[in-house]
């Protein structure tokens, strides 16, 4: 893909991505879909609270009417 270089390793491994920042700005909204899959993703195994908690916290602390 024109502006996607991949690092690899010693053994050919992809090991990392170097894109173009001009790529990005033509694909922005994609991007940040991309990044917020990869942070739900990571997320997947913490502590739950109910959405009343969430907002009645949210509400103690004045950041929600």
């Amino acid at each position: 893909m024109k502006g996607v270089n991949y690092i690899t390793d010693a053994d050919n491994r992809k090991v990392a991505v170097q894109i173009d920042l001009k790529l990005l700005e033509k694909y922005n909204k994609e991007i940040e879909d991309l990044i917020d899959g990869i942070i739900a993703e990571s997320r997947k195994d913490e502590t739950k609270k109910p959405l009343d908690v969430v907002i009645r916290s949210l509400r103690q602390k004045g950041k929600l009417k």
